[in-house]
Protein backbone atom coordinates (compact mmCIF):
# COMPACT_ATOMS: atom_id res chain seq x y z
CA UNK A 1 0.00 0.00 0.00
CA UNK A 2 2.89 2.70 0.76
CA UNK A 3 5.06 1.53 -2.16
CA UNK A 4 1.76 2.10 -4.03
CA UNK A 5 1.65 5.69 -2.81
CA UNK A 6 5.12 6.30 -3.33
CA UNK A 7 4.72 5.24 -7.44
CA UNK A 8 1.59 7.16 -7.46
CA UNK A 9 3.64 10.76 -6.07
CA UNK A 10 6.69 9.69 -8.20
CA UNK A 11 4.24 9.65 -11.45
CA UNK A 12 2.71 12.94 -10.32
CA UNK A 13 6.01 14.72 -9.61
CA UNK A 14 7.31 13.48 -12.97
CA UNK A 15 4.43 14.82 -14.78
CA UNK A 16 4.47 17.95 -13.02
CA UNK A 17 8.14 17.84 -14.19
CA UNK A 18 7.65 17.73 -17.41
CA UNK A 19 5.33 20.27 -17.90
CA UNK A 20 6.83 22.88 -16.50
CA UNK A 21 9.92 22.29 -18.87
CA UNK A 22 7.24 22.13 -21.45
CA UNK A 23 5.99 25.56 -20.51
CA UNK A 24 9.56 27.08 -20.37
CA UNK A 25 10.28 25.72 -23.70
CA UNK A 26 6.73 27.53 -24.77
CA UNK A 27 7.87 30.74 -23.42
CA UNK A 28 11.45 30.91 -24.25
CA UNK A 29 10.69 30.01 -28.16
CA UNK A 30 7.89 32.69 -28.44
CA UNK A 31 9.31 34.18 -31.35
CA UNK A 32 10.35 37.21 -31.12
CA UNK A 33 10.33 40.31 -34.19
CA UNK A 34 14.08 41.12 -34.60
CA UNK A 35 13.36 42.50 -38.35
CA UNK A 36 11.23 45.51 -36.86
CA UNK A 37 12.68 47.78 -33.96
CA UNK A 38 9.38 48.86 -32.71
CA UNK A 39 7.61 44.95 -33.18
CA UNK A 40 10.77 44.03 -30.83
CA UNK A 41 10.90 46.51 -28.26
CA UNK A 42 6.85 46.20 -28.13
CA UNK A 43 7.38 42.25 -26.90
CA UNK A 44 11.00 42.81 -25.03
CA UNK A 45 10.33 46.32 -22.92
CA UNK A 46 13.21 45.33 -21.16
CA UNK A 47 15.31 45.66 -24.10
CA UNK A 48 14.37 48.80 -25.04
CA UNK A 49 14.59 50.24 -21.29
CA UNK A 50 18.32 48.56 -21.21
CA UNK A 51 19.53 50.07 -24.54
CA UNK A 52 18.46 53.73 -24.18
CA UNK A 53 19.81 53.34 -20.61
CA UNK A 54 23.06 52.32 -22.68
CA UNK A 55 21.97 55.34 -24.76
CA UNK A 56 22.09 57.78 -22.09
CA UNK A 57 25.04 56.96 -20.40
CA UNK A 58 27.28 56.06 -23.50
CA UNK A 59 25.64 57.98 -26.38
CA UNK A 60 25.55 55.17 -28.89
CA UNK A 61 22.95 55.08 -30.90
CA UNK A 62 20.13 52.59 -29.98
CA UNK A 63 19.56 51.44 -33.52
CA UNK A 64 23.52 50.49 -33.93
CA UNK A 65 23.88 48.57 -30.22
CA UNK A 66 20.40 46.39 -32.10
CA UNK A 67 22.60 45.96 -35.46
CA UNK A 68 25.51 44.93 -33.47
CA UNK A 69 23.50 41.86 -31.29
CA UNK A 70 21.83 41.12 -34.99
CA UNK A 71 24.56 40.35 -36.69
CA UNK A 72 26.80 38.92 -33.60
CA UNK A 73 24.20 36.88 -32.62
CA UNK A 74 20.70 36.92 -34.00
CA UNK A 75 19.69 38.08 -30.27
CA UNK A 76 20.53 33.92 -29.11
CA UNK A 77 21.56 34.90 -25.56
CA UNK A 78 23.73 31.71 -25.25
CA UNK A 79 25.57 31.74 -28.92
CA UNK A 80 28.79 30.45 -29.69
CA UNK A 81 31.15 30.09 -32.60
CA UNK A 82 30.27 26.50 -34.48
CA UNK A 83 32.64 23.80 -33.49
CA UNK A 84 35.63 22.84 -35.96
CA UNK A 85 34.95 19.60 -37.63
CA UNK A 86 37.67 16.95 -37.25
CA UNK A 87 37.72 14.92 -40.98
CA UNK A 88 33.95 16.68 -41.70
CA UNK A 89 32.31 14.99 -39.16
CA UNK A 90 33.71 14.49 -35.76
CA UNK A 91 33.17 17.59 -33.44
CA UNK A 92 36.25 19.66 -32.74
CA UNK A 93 37.19 22.90 -30.48
CA UNK A 94 35.47 25.97 -31.30
CA UNK A 95 37.53 28.41 -33.32
CA UNK A 96 36.99 31.52 -30.29
CA UNK A 97 36.07 32.19 -26.68
CA UNK A 98 33.39 34.59 -28.13
CA UNK A 99 29.92 34.11 -26.17
CA UNK A 100 26.43 35.76 -25.79
CA UNK A 101 24.39 38.30 -27.57
CA UNK A 102 27.25 40.13 -28.86
CA UNK A 103 30.01 37.25 -29.35
CA UNK A 104 32.83 38.93 -27.14
CA UNK A 105 35.56 37.07 -26.54
CA UNK A 106 36.76 36.25 -23.00
CA UNK A 107 40.06 38.64 -22.99
CA UNK A 108 37.53 41.60 -24.48
CA UNK A 109 35.09 40.70 -21.61
CA UNK A 110 37.69 41.02 -18.48
CA UNK A 111 38.77 44.11 -20.22
CA UNK A 112 34.95 45.70 -19.91
CA UNK A 113 34.21 44.02 -16.58
CA UNK A 114 37.77 45.61 -15.00
CA UNK A 115 37.75 48.85 -16.76
CA UNK A 116 33.92 49.62 -15.52
CA UNK A 117 33.66 47.36 -12.14
CA UNK A 118 30.75 45.74 -13.48
CA UNK A 119 32.40 42.35 -12.15
CA UNK A 120 29.14 40.37 -12.22
CA UNK A 121 28.50 41.20 -15.83
CA UNK A 122 27.13 38.02 -17.82
CA UNK A 123 27.42 37.76 -22.00
CA UNK A 124 23.96 36.34 -21.38
CA UNK A 125 22.19 38.96 -19.95
CA UNK A 126 20.85 42.03 -22.50
CA UNK A 127 21.13 44.86 -19.86
CA UNK A 128 24.99 43.70 -19.66
CA UNK A 129 25.57 43.48 -23.51
CA UNK A 130 24.07 46.82 -24.32
CA UNK A 131 26.23 48.59 -21.54
CA UNK A 132 29.14 46.77 -23.27
CA UNK A 133 28.69 47.94 -27.22
CA UNK A 134 28.05 51.52 -25.40
CA UNK A 135 31.32 50.89 -23.69
CA UNK A 136 33.46 49.24 -26.59
CA UNK A 137 32.42 51.76 -29.01
CA UNK A 138 32.84 54.52 -26.71
CA UNK A 139 36.79 53.21 -26.51
CA UNK A 140 36.81 52.97 -30.44
CA UNK A 141 35.77 56.83 -30.43
CA UNK A 142 38.24 58.05 -27.74
CA UNK A 143 41.63 55.53 -29.04
CA UNK A 144 41.18 55.85 -32.60
CA UNK A 145 38.70 58.18 -33.31
CA UNK A 146 35.77 56.97 -34.88
CA UNK A 147 32.57 58.62 -34.80
CA UNK A 148 29.44 56.64 -33.37
CA UNK A 149 27.45 57.92 -36.21
CA UNK A 150 30.21 55.83 -38.04
CA UNK A 151 28.55 52.66 -37.79
CA UNK A 152 30.54 50.84 -40.60
CA UNK A 153 33.86 51.62 -38.80
CA UNK A 154 32.58 51.19 -35.78
CA UNK A 155 31.96 47.79 -36.61
CA UNK A 156 35.00 47.14 -38.43
CA UNK A 157 36.58 48.09 -34.91
CA UNK A 158 34.06 46.25 -32.89
CA UNK A 159 35.44 43.03 -34.98
CA UNK A 160 38.91 43.97 -35.70
CA UNK A 161 39.40 45.53 -32.27
CA UNK A 162 40.80 48.98 -32.27
CA UNK A 163 44.17 48.12 -32.98
CA UNK A 164 43.75 45.76 -35.81
CA UNK A 165 41.29 48.46 -37.42
CA UNK A 166 43.81 51.00 -37.35
CA UNK A 167 46.27 48.41 -38.72
CA UNK A 168 43.67 48.05 -41.41
CA UNK A 169 43.65 44.09 -40.99
CA UNK A 170 40.08 44.43 -42.56
CA UNK A 171 41.26 45.19 -46.48
CA UNK A 172 42.44 41.41 -46.34
CA UNK A 173 38.73 40.05 -45.89
CA UNK A 174 36.00 41.07 -48.43
CA UNK A 175 33.84 39.03 -46.39
CA UNK A 176 34.08 41.56 -43.22
CA UNK A 177 33.61 44.36 -45.07
CA UNK A 178 30.36 43.10 -46.78
CA UNK A 179 29.47 41.98 -42.88
CA UNK A 180 30.50 45.91 -41.86
CA UNK A 181 28.04 47.14 -44.65
CA UNK A 182 25.33 45.30 -44.00
CA UNK A 183 25.39 46.56 -40.25
CA UNK A 184 25.70 49.62 -41.52
CA UNK A 185 22.33 49.23 -43.72
CA UNK A 186 20.42 47.47 -40.29
CA UNK A 187 20.90 50.46 -38.27
CA UNK A 188 19.95 52.58 -40.58
CA UNK A 189 16.70 50.27 -40.88
CA UNK A 190 16.20 50.22 -37.20
CA UNK A 191 17.06 54.51 -37.00
CA UNK A 192 13.96 54.66 -39.62
CA UNK A 193 11.75 52.50 -37.66
CA UNK A 194 12.28 53.49 -34.27
CA UNK A 195 11.71 57.43 -35.64
CA UNK A 196 8.09 56.43 -35.89
CA UNK A 197 7.73 54.93 -32.91
CA UNK A 198 10.34 56.95 -30.23
CA UNK A 199 7.23 59.02 -28.93
CA UNK A 200 5.32 55.87 -27.79
CA UNK A 201 8.08 54.17 -26.63
CA UNK A 202 9.22 57.13 -24.59
CA UNK A 203 5.88 57.86 -23.07
CA UNK A 204 5.49 56.12 -19.23
CA UNK A 205 2.62 54.78 -17.68
CA UNK A 206 1.30 55.02 -14.38
CA UNK A 207 3.44 56.12 -11.56
CA UNK A 208 6.32 56.72 -13.89
CA UNK A 209 6.46 52.74 -15.09
CA UNK A 210 7.17 52.07 -18.27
Amino acid sequence: MIFAKIMKIDIILKFTSIMFIFLIACTTNKQINTVDSCLMFEQKKNWYKATKKSYDKWNTPIALQLAIINQESSFNQFAKPERKKIFGFIPGSRPSTAFGFAQVTNPTWNWYKTKTGNKNASRANFEDIADFIGWYTTQSEKMVGISKQDYYNQYLAYHEGQGGWKKKTYLDKNWLIEVAKNVERNTKMYNNQLSKCAEKLNRKGLFGIF
